[in-house]
């Protein structure tokens, strides 16, 4: 995209688009209509307990409430927590090991029933049931936590969850402090449901919703539509402010480059799908004004699976980092101006990031550069050599999009030049993530992308390589690569313990250097975000984590 373009849309003033008042939409001119979103696929399984995709993700903020929840803000304070169905973002006490909360009067869900706190201890409890697949890195740390991983069937959290339906208190009891609890509360992994919901992954099923909208119907293979909740109403403006649109249609089916010129016409508000490189001078030249360059906490990194060939071989995994030319998937993806070459895999801006790079020409992890300088081809063939695994066949993963689609053909190609005799195997969005994440499907190396569920280092340190979340035979094993190192995961356990956020951001970095000298996975590049949106919405309306907020934009 031409720098002007993403030039004029980052002047736009930030915070312009902030609810105001106490949230409500009523009696606006805006208010009405129909927002037409679509992707090419479908995301998986409806259930916000157990669904790990930025698709989804991005839909149950208007859908469903935890406790606490991101403030819905057009500014960095979009980072904020703020109070959701609790009526407070508490003070720990204890030490940080007890978290009280009160929850709100007069929440229902989509079908008029209120919502209890028997519903929030349910909500908690099925996490483990249904293994959510952070219900051990975000809710680990929660006593009882241990034999309900153990044995999710019989979760109960004794001694670490107490209710009082009496007072609406919550109670959550901490094995030991864990200064981002509040932000794991805020996650949608916690949304609170009712407490007769099934026990296993609800699937196309939706459960009743406390947001703004609620659904119609669902088909995974054509789309879903939404319409407003009539039970819903403000209790927070920061936390769910009101819908503008009346109904909300989400179509599946439409690939990327069809739907760029969807949007471009007017037939659809919105796309999902990242925007082919071969559109991008085109978008940045003929539809400035509908185009949105955002930054993101978002990575592309390549997992290896570390208990299979041959990337149970380090030396291997480090020839895959030192061969990667960061420079040319940056231009894969879209060039400078929406992507960068990324050495670690905490993205820069994070506390706990680091500032060099070991894998690059010149440099090596006892001997870090301060910046990605080049690919080093004749250095990774030595060490495929060293590792014994030339020769072996070697399967890529991709997501069968044309950005990622190309972005696998040229890791193919590299994994070819150094010694390997390597293929692409392309999958829809709709099953890529699950089927790279089950061990039984023997995914040996993958594609994908990774964006921050809050801005922490955990997020990409923790959640993708901490031991309790490698699950082998099922599709919410986070942790891809199946790497689990005792002494990374103590400095990570002590960094997630650690109230001094300089000392934490240490500790991570300790992590984090564990973690790339091991290289189970290959950063890749970071990203910022290119939305696409129609000439009839107005009111754009973008948050760090979730992107554009469906309920705060408004269609003419």
């Amino acid at each position: 995209m031409p720098r002007h373009a993403a030039r004029a849309q980052d002047s736009a003033p930030a915070g312009s688009a902030r609810p105001v008042g106490d949230g409500q939409t009523l009696g606006s001119p805006h208010r009405g209509g129909t927002l037409r979103l679509t992707a090419s696929s479908s995301g998986g399984t409806l259930d916000p307990q157990i669904n790990y995709t930025s698709e989804y993700a991005q839909l149950f903020t208007v859908l469903y409430d935890g406790l606490l929840n991101f403030r819905k803000a057009d500014d960095r304070t979009s980072d904020d927590v703020v109070p959701d169905l609790a009526e407070a973002v508490p003070q720990p006490e204890d030490g940080g090991r007890t978290w009280r909360f009160t929850l709100r009067q007069g929440v229902r869900f989509s079908t008029g029933q209120v919502v209890t706190v028997a519903d929030v201890a349910a909500s908690i409890r099925r996490l483990f049931r249904v293994g959510s697949p952070t219900a051990g890195s975000f809710y680990g740390a929660i006593v009882g936590a241990d034999a309900c991983l153990r044995d999710p069937a019989h979760c109960t959290l004794a001694g670490g969850l107490e209710v009082d339906p009496a007072t609406r208190a919550v109670v959550f009891h901490l094995s030991q402090p864990d200064a981002e609890f509040p932000q794991k509360l805020a996650f949608p992994h916690a949304s609170i449901l009712p407490a007769d919901m099934p026990d296993h992954d609800l699937g196309n099923v939706p459960a009743p919703t406390t947001g703004p909208y609620r659904f119609v119907s669902y088909d995974p293979d054509r789309g879903a539509v939404l319409e407003r909740n009539p039970f819903f109403h403000v209790w927070s403006a920061d936390a769910q402010p009101d819908g503008y649109v009346d109904y909300i249609h989400y179509d599946f089916g439409l690939p990327d480059e069809a739907a760029v010129t969807a949007v471009e016409n007017g037939q659809y508000d919105w796309m999902f799908d990242m925007k082919p490189l071969d559109r991008l001078g085109e978008l940045g030249a003929r539809h400035t004004r509908q185009v949105h360059l955002r930054a993101l906490y978002g990575i592309y990194y390549v997992p290896m699976n570390v208990n299979i060939p041959p990337f149970n071989n380090r030396l291997a995994r480090q020839a895959v980092n030192r061969a990667l030319d960061r420079r040319a998937m940056t231009i894969l993806y879209g060039g400078a101006a929406v992507a960068g070459p990324l050495c670690t895999m905490v993205p820069p801006g994070i506390p706990g990031a680091l500032d060099d790079c070991a894998y690059t020409t010149g440099a090596d992890p006892d001997h870090p550069a301060p910046s990605w300088q080049g690919a080093d081809l004749e250095g990774a063939r030595r060490l495929v050599a060293a590792s014994g695994t030339a020769g072996q066949k070697v399967t890529v993963v991709v997501q069968n999009t044309a950005v990622e689609m190309s972005m696998g053909v040229w890791l193919r190609n590299m994994l070819q030049a150094i010694g390997y005799d390597a293929s692409v195997k392309p999958l829809s969005h709709a099953v890529q993530l699950g089927y790279i994440q089950n061990t039984s499907n023997h995914v040996q190396i993958s594609l994908t992308d990774w964006f921050a569920d809050y801005p922490s280092a955990s997020n990409f340190l923790d959640d993708l390589f901490g031991c309790e979340n490698f699950h082998p035979g099922t599709d919410n094993s986070i942790n891809i690569a199946g790497y689990c190192n005792k002494d990374a995961q103590a400095a990570m356990d002590a960094a997630k313990q650690e109230t001094d956020p300089a000392r934490a951001a240490q500790l991570w970095a300790q992590a984090g250097r564990i973690i790339a000298r091991d290289s189970p996975a290959a950063p890749v590049i970071r990203i910022n975000y290119i939305d696409l949106v129609s000439s009839r919405m107005g009111n754009y309306f973008y948050t760090d984590l979730y992107h554009l907020i469906f309920s705060q934009v408004w269609v003419r």
